[in-house]
Formats: C-alpha cells, sequence, structure tokens
C-alpha cells in the first residue's frame, strides 16, 4: 500500500463547547486550548481544532492524548477521517467556496 494514500493520512478533528462563565471555566478553556495547539492542532474554526496525521496508529496517539487533557465541565467530540474524505470537504464564507486546504507533507518523526 502506498505509504502516503489518501485513505491511510488522517484528520483528527476536536470540537468543543466549554462553559466560560467564571474565572476558573475560562482558565480551563484556554488550558484546553492552548494543549490542543501545543500537541499540533491548528484552528479551523473557533471551536473545531483539526490535525493531520499519517496514519491511524498516529491519529490514535493524538486521540489518547486529547483524552486526556478533557477539561471537567463542557463538551467536547472527536472525529478521527481519512484525508479523501477531508479532501471532499466543502467550505464556505458568505456562500463563497473557498479554495481548498493545503495538505501539509510532514514526516512525523519520534
Amino acid at each position: 500500500m502506498d505509504r502516503f494514500s489518501e485513505y491511510r493520512l488522517m484528520w483528527v478533528l476536536v470540537f468543543f463547547d466549554l462553559p466560560t462563565d467564571t474565572k476558573k471555566e475560562r482558565k480551563a478553556y484556554a488550558k484546553f486550548r492552548k494543549d490542543l495547539i501545543q500537541d499540533g492542532f491548528t484552528m479551523f474554526q473557533f471551536s473545531i481544532y483539526i490535525r493531520h496525521c499519517p496514519s491511524h496508529e498516529n491519529a490514535q496517539v493524538h486521540i489518547k492524548r486529547v483524552k486526556s487533557l478533557l477539561p471537567e465541565y463542557g463538551e467536547v467530540g472527536i472525529l478521527c477521517i481519512t484525508d479523501k474524505q477531508f479532501g471532499a470537504m466543502e467550505i464556505f464564507s458568505a456562500a463563497k467556496a473557498q479554495e481548498e486546504m493545503k495538505v501539509p507533507l510532514q514526516l512525523t518523526i519520534f
């Protein structure tokens, strides 16, 4: 199988809706967001962060890490999809189609 197949490359999407009413909740929100960024996630929309992974196995490592970072309150969803599925997404802004997202060509070395 091709090492860089669009069916092997994965995207991990993290969706969250966290409370920000109190100082403690805002701090937890900021920490969760900072931890996602530190793990290589990029903001896709305000409460949706994405990360490109070279394989399903690597995606599982990052999913496990996100689970370990979950804040005490709020809702968090995690979705793992193939690069092929991600590439089929249509993105609109003010009823105009956006350009396709460029897939990073990166190698992960541990």
